[in-house]
């Protein structure tokens, strides 16, 4: 496998029609040129945030075929293509290759608490059917399976194309262990403690943030990759401040309704969730009160990355000038 993913990858919301039962194609649209102008590298859609639960087959196929198409060539896609029963799994996973999906997010078979070797089984059925990069999930909190990292390992030694996993287990040391038990072969992107993970081998964040705030969640491990491990920890501490404020007001799954709701404050509706999920209207004023102690963040993160990028850049034209001495 030649493709490689590398920084910060939003793993998306689905955007809805007002009634929620269509997907709105429009306002994904926009989107999507949203998360292309911040130059973020890559999404993820349908994954835990895209309330994949909730997608018809019909809209999965529609879906995945009007985001790749908008996407390529400026936007790595990857699909996430899960099912508690294999065979769908296999499907789904046959479905995003064939329309072009650059690579798959798949998390074990859940609900189920599946044996190491039925996960195995799990993932041995897909890799058996497509080629594509494949990027595990490891969250034990959705899944209730906590892959470890010895277990990782076996699935890279016996599948070329698991090379990527979201380590989401907030686990101390995990991302580490996982580099080192597979001899730097597994690419490890962090699901929390972004900073911390970077410093252990981590290679990318994927993360719900940027939904709302594309350009610093970007910029968080764009800093990191230039060596401003400084000014990545700034955007960490806000991006953890607004986390705390989500968590506070709905502590499992806030995240698809907040980042529906401060997508809409950016300037990009896109409807809300699908049920059982609350919804934000159903938030009433707890909703609209947290929405207004997270915006203010959101624009404080914007006017540090303009100082962080003007310094930068007056950094690199004394240095250049320097050099031309």
């Amino acid at each position: 496998m030649t493709k490689q993913f590398r920084g910060s990858y939003t793993v998306t919301i689905t955007p809805f029609t007002s009634n929620g039962k269509r997907v709105d194609f429009k306002a994904w649209k926009k989107f999507l040129n949203w998360q292309i102008a911040c130059q973020v590298p890559g999404i993820i859609i349908l994954g835990t945030t895209g309330e994949f639960l909730t997608i018809s087959d019909d809209e999965r196929h529609e879906f995945v075929e009007a985001t790749v198409k908008h996407c390529s060539g400026k936007m790595d896609v990857l699909v996430g293509t899960m099912n508690a029963y294999t065979p769908k799994a296999v499907a789904y996973s046959m479905e995003a290759e064939k329309l072009g999906a650059d690579g798959l997010m798949i998390i074990p078979p859940y609900y189920y608490t599946p044996t190491e070797d039925e996960i195995f089984n799990y993932y041995k059925a897909i890799c058996e059917k497509v080629s594509v990069p494949i990027m595990l999930y490891n969250n034990p909190f959705t899944s209730n399976v906590d892959m470890s990292a010895k277990f990782v390992g076996r699935l890279t030694r016996a599948f070329d194309q698991v090379r990527y996993i979201k380590e989401a287990s907030q686990a101390a040391g995990r991302v580490y262990d996982m580099v080192e038990e597979t001899r730097g072969v597994m690419n490890v992107f962090a699901g929390q403690r972004i900073v911390e993970s970077y410093l252990e081998g981590a290679v990318g964040y994927v993360n719900p943030y940027g939904n709302y705030i594309p350009r610093a969640s970007r910029a968080i491990c764009d800093y990191i990759a230039q060596g401003h491990w400084d000014d990545a920890k700034k955007i960490q501490r806000l991006i953890t401040k607004m986390q705390v404020i989500i968590n506070e007001g709905h502590p499992t799954y806030g995240h698809q309704c907040y980042s529906k709701a401060l997508a809409a404050a950016a300037g990009h509706p896109v409807g809300d969730v699908r049920p059982p999920l609350t919804t934000f209207k159903e938030l009433g004023r707890e909703g609209t009160g947290r929405v207004k102690k997270l915006v203010p963040i959101m624009k404080d993160l914007d006017a540090l990355v303009d100082r962080i990028d003007a310094r930068i850049a007056k950094s690199k034209k004394v240095q250049f000038a320097a050099a031309a001495e």
